[in-house]
This record gives structure tokens, sequence and C-alpha cells, in this order.
């Protein structure tokens, strides 16, 4: 037992470390590249008539803690998808989740203008509950069952339609300039209130995940077994699919449309750790934030020195990663 939890331990105790490491890259390397003298003092002896200061404290800290929240929240309801469905291609981005969120944050930029920015992430869950549902709802139509494939390309295309509906109404009421952050995600928008109203709620969404964690780890080995050890899985269900509203919600309004995360992160986590989601859950949120936070840093260089939208770079490393899992794993359930 020692040494199963070795590693998961390991991530755990470096975590305070990379995070760190990380926020610091994210502040000394961009279009302007900063000293670390400067960065401390702009932590620790804040000058507001400071250029340099005003940069890392308005814009480069909040894009960096903003990149770990979100990477972390997109990679637990990932994982959560996975284990609650078996389906190693589940995640927010390919299942219609983050899709449903965009169009619901649309609609309401046209039918309901300077909405508050607690009412934004209200509504970005909503979406997010409505993209989940009508994937879900469609897949439970078809009698021979869901492979990981067919939801595959189920949630591509309701995702692929919730967008262009979005973006058609954008067009249609002349709002596709201020939507676009949503669709093509910029980090270096992020909105510091919104940033800091998505907190709480990302708490909620990760407690939550971290209370049936146990669950969800009997859950992954099949609903049978599950209900033979008198696990009520339903209600297991019914709180994963809240905790992924919840977080995958909070994380487009916090920063748009972020593919990949949640796709990659876990299988990595459980090639590191194992199946155990009382592990899997924390890990999987360290290292998500860690990932994303990165390749943030590394888009800043894709076409230096402007910047490009980090959907670009989780892309480049996503899409080979899903061919990748349909060319080895074709249409089974993961175990």
């Amino acid at each position: 037992m020692r040494k199963m939890n070795a590693v998961p331990m390991m991530i755990l105790c470096l975590a305070p470390v990379l995070i760190l490491l990380t926020i610091m890259l994210s502040i000394l390397y961009g279009a302007k590249n900063i000293t670390f003298e400067t960065a401390w003092n702009a932590l620790f002896h804040f000058d507001s008539g400071n250029v340099n200061h005003n940069i890392i404290i308005t814009s480069r800290l909040p894009r960096a803690i903003g990149a770990l929240l979100v990477g972390a929240f997109l990679a637990i309801s990932g994982a959560l998808m996975q284990g609650m469905t078996r389906n190693y291609l589940a995640s927010p981005s390919i299942m219609g989740v983050t899709e449903g969120s965009v169009f619901v944050i649309t609609i309401c930029m046209v039918f309901i203008p300077g909405m508050s920015s607690v009412n934004m992430i209200l509504y970005s869950m909503l979406g997010s509950a409505l993209g989940a549902g009508i994937v879900f709802g469609f897949g439970s139509l078809l009698r021979n069952g869901l492979s990981p494939v067919r939801l595959a390309i189920i949630g591509t295309v309701i995702g692929t339609f919730l967008n262009s509906t979005a973006i058609a109404i954008a067009s249609y009421f002349q709002l596709s300039q201020n939507v676009s952050f949503w669709y093509n995600a910029k980090l270096d928008q992020i909105d510091p209130k919104i940033l800091k109203l998505s907190i709480p709620f990302g708490v909620i969404g990760i407690v939550l995940a971290l209370v049936i964690s146990k669950s969800i780890t009997i859950l992954s080995l099949g609903e049978e077994v599950s209900i033979n050890l008198g696990q009520r899985t339903k209600l297991v269900k019914v709180a994963a699919i809240l905790s992924v509203v919840c977080l995958t919600g909070t994380a487009v309004a916090v920063v748009g449309k972020v593919g990949f995360v949640g796709l990659i992160i876990p299988h990595i986590t459980r090639f590191l750790i194992g199946v155990d989601y009382r592990w899997i859950i924390p890990c999987a949120g360290i290292i998500g934030g860690v990932f994303l936070a990165l390749c943030d840093v590394l888009s800043r260089f894709v076409n230096y020195p402007f910047e490009t939208p980090i959907g670009v770079v989780t892309s480049l490393i996503g899409v080979p990663f899903f061919l990748y899992l349909i060319r080895t794993r074709g249409g089974e359930k993961h175990a």
C-alpha cells in the first residue's frame, strides 16, 4: 500500500513548488520579459507608479492564477466524466459541455446585457448542464449502447451545432467581437473580478468531487459491480454531474473555451498513480493546473511577440493524443 501511494504523495508534496515555479515563469516571460528582482519587488513592495509592477499585478499574476485554476477545474471534470461513464474519450470539450456554456453565455449577452459576474458564472453552469444533457440524452436513445467513439461523435456534432448557432446569433446581433473571448480563450483578458468570484464555485465543485471520489472508483469498475456492492449509482452520478457542471461552467466563465485538458490530464494521472479516484482527483487538479499554465507561457512564443490563443497550443498536444487513444483503444470502455 505504501508503494502504491508513493507517487501521488510525491505529486501532492511537490505541488506547492511546482505551482510557485509555474507562477514565476508566467510572470517573468512574455512580450516583455521581466527580471526576477522586479517581480519580487512587485509582489512584496508594490509601486503603483512602476509600469512593470502594474503589468505583474494587474495582468500576469491574475493570468497565472486563472490558468492554474481553470486547468485544475477542467482536469477534475474530465476525470469525473471518464470514471463515471467508463469512457476513455469523455471530457468537457468533447461531450459538448464547454460548448453549452459558451452557447448560453452568448444568448445572455444578447438578451441580458450588462449582467453581473456572478450571473455570468451561474448561466455558464446552466449552459454546461444543457450541453451535457443534450449529448447524453441523444446517446441514451441509441439501441446498441454507447461506445466511447460513438459518444465522442455525438458530442462533437452537438458541440459544433451549439457553437455554430451561438456564432450565428452573435453575428446577427453584431456581438461577434464581444463574445470572441469565449470562443478563442485568451488568458491575457481575464477579468480579475470574475476570477475572484470563481474561487468559491470551484471549491464547491472540487469538494463535491473529493467527497464522491471513492464512489467513482467503484463506479469505474462497472455499474453491475457498483450495484452489487450496495452503491446508490444514480445518486453518485447526479453528484458527479453537478461537480462537472460547476467546475466546467466556472472555467468557461473565467477564460472561455479551452479544449483537451479534461481529456489528456486524467489519462496521464491514471498512468502515474493507478485507478483510485481518491488520488486521481487531487493529482489531476494539480497536474492540469500546471499543464495549462505552462501551455499559456508557451503560447506567448508561438507567434512572438503576439499572443496566440491558448486553445491552439492545447489542440496541438490534444489532437494527436485523441487520435492515439482511438488508434490504441478502439471502441472499448476502460476498466
